[in-house]
């Protein structure tokens, strides 16, 4: 499958969930998280990088993982995304940080403590679709592609769909995952 048709088909597949769905397979991929290996969640691992739902784009619904992640006392970055060079900066999501939904649906912080990439150990990456060997697919803009490119934080894409056996097209500059959590199963791609 190709990137183009896999968005295609994988927006369709997402569109046809309803709020129900989505809220109870996302319930399911945050406790399928809890068993994942626990040196991810040991206490060494302190900074976890969380993209927020776009809900227009039905997106898994990432407030389980917050309240995981805030009752394991991790600290949670999320991203600002610039659209003039399709980067991310990231800020330490707190009490007091202020979000504002951007024109694309996402939301994002105002303002706050900005945080470096080289000190996240974790990264829950957004996707529409994956491969058995890792490759996500994700809108085409390369944000988390750039982003990722510049950690060695653990990759860790949520899906409500298994994967595609292979995405043919995929670039040198794709950054593969190590693991892909659906509402049944975990996937690892550890190289």
């Amino acid at each position: 499958m190709l990137k183009t048709e896999a968005r295609k088909a994988y927006k369709i597949k997402r569109a046809s969930l309803n709020d129900a769905a989505i809220e109870e397979q996302s319930i399911a991929i945050a406790n399928q998280f809890l068993k994942l290996k626990q040196d991810i969640l040991s206490e060494e691992k302190i900074y976890f990088h969380l993209f927020l739902s776009i809900e227009q784009q039905k997106e898994i619904n990432t407030e389980h993982f917050l309240n995981i992640l805030f009752a394991k006392n991790k600290e949670i970055v999320v991203s600002k995304s610039n659209f003039e060079n399709n980067t991310l900066t990231n800020y330490l999501l707190t009490e007091n940080t202020r979000l504002k939904t951007n024109k694309y649906g996402i939301p994002e912080p105002i303002d706050g403590i900005e945080v470096p990439i080289s000190k996240l150990h974790v990264v829950f990456v957004p996707l529409l679709a994956y491969d058995k060997q890792g490759n996500r697919v994700g809108y085409g803009k390369g944000f988390y592609d750039n982003f990722l490119s510049e950690t060695n934080a653990i990759k860790i894409g949520l899906s409500f769909f298994e994967p595609e056996d292979i995405i043919e097209d995929i670039s040198s500059n794709d950054i593969a995952l190590d693991y892909c959590i659906t509402p049944k199963n975990i996937h690892s791609f550890e190289r």
